[in-house]
């Protein structure tokens, strides 16, 4: 794994292509923290080939709940509702 920041692989683009085509996989990073990666087109390929379609999220959960055991199909909205936990949340908020 070869690990370049941006400002030096804008100028070495070409020999940086060169390495992955070789086989290497190059990581750039901007102020010392991975931004992106160079890959080859194969192993690109074999990524997407592999990786899983990314679905509705309706879909997904639709079929998530369809997967669950239980007898909480049979439930009613207020035996539901009596089972939520009614603790408040952790305070949150956002950086700035």
């Amino acid at each position: 794994m070869l690990e370049t920041p941006i400002t030096e692989a804008k100028n070495t683009f070409t020999a940086l292509v060169h390495q992955v085509e070789g086989g290497e996989v190059v990581h750039l990073t901007r102020h010392g923290r991975p931004v992106a990666v160079i890959l080859s087109e194969v192993e690109y390929q074999e990524l997407r080939q592999h990786s899983a379609p990314r679905g509705d999220l309706l879909d997904f959960v639709r079929d998530w709940r369809g997967d669950l055991s239980g007898d909480w199909l049979g439930l009613s909205d207020s035996e539901i509702d009596a089972a939520r936990d009614r603790a408040p949340g952790k305070d949150f908020a956002w950086e700035a």
